[in-house]
């Protein structure tokens, strides 16, 4: 079993989600049950998963893990686009939150690679 605290990658997703909450908690209230849900959802899977594949006892489990904690990322990459597209996200923010979720999916990704090789 590993600690998912010590992984930067859950460490940094975790304050993301920190992020996505801040940021949603400015959408308007008839949001709250639609995109607002979905968003925040979305955004507590990352580091969720991450941490249940740290528990499991296999690489191979850990590995399908870290890809469903990926999906969940460009899912709320998806979501983010269309908070944009809909207004509720600026263009400055839209691109700092995207920019930051890229390196969260970058360091997924890279775990993944390095717990592949470990099979």
């Amino acid at each position: 079993m590993r600690n998912f605290r010590d992984l930067e990658v859950w460490q940094s997703s975790v304050l993301f989600v920190k992020r996505i909450y801040t940021i949603t908690g400015s959408f308007p209230n008839e949001e709250k049950f639609g995109l607002v849900s979905q968003i925040n959802r979305c955004a507590v899977s990352i580091p969720s998963n991450i941490a249940e594949g740290c528990s499991r006892s296999s690489q191979k489990d850990f590995s399908r893990f870290l890809q469903i904690s990926l999906g969940s990322a460009f899912e709320l990459e998806t979501q983010i686009e269309i908070a944009k597209e809909i207004g509720f996200v600026d263009v400055i923010l839209h691109l700092e939150i995207i920019a930051e979720l890229n390196v969260i999916q970058k360091r997924i990704q890279s775990l993944k690679k390095y717990v592949d090789s470990q099979v």
